[in-house]
């Protein structure tokens, strides 16, 4: 039996890897790879939470959660498809260029 603690201390290593590679990387894809690792982060305390209490509340969160997520990568990615079809590269620094 894995201790609770050792899940919140996996979902915090996760949360801040992805938190880092937010910061650090400019690459569209890369960033949104790491949001995608935060918001699963997210999902494990949600879970390790609902276990240590009991509840399953944790569980049906996530599911939501997940079902929203997979919205958001197809529509994400279509994005940044469409982006890199057309300016032929994927940083976030010649993206802020297209405001206008």
């Amino acid at each position: 039996m894995v201790p609770v603690d050792w899940y919140m201390g996996l979902a915090a290593a996760l949360f801040l890897i992805g938190a880092l590679g937010m910061l650090l990387r400019r690459n569209a894809l890369v960033m949104f790879m790491c949001i995608e690792l935060m918001l699963n982060a997210v999902n494990l305390t949600l879970i390790s939470a609902g276990r240590a209490m009991n509840d399953l509340t944790g569980q049906v969160a996530v599911f939501f959660i997940l079902v929203v997520a997979a919205a958001e990568v197809v529509v994400g990615l279509a994005i940044i498809v469409a982006i890199f079809r057309r300016r032929s590269t994927a940083s976030v620094d010649e993206l802020s260029e297209l405001r206008g």
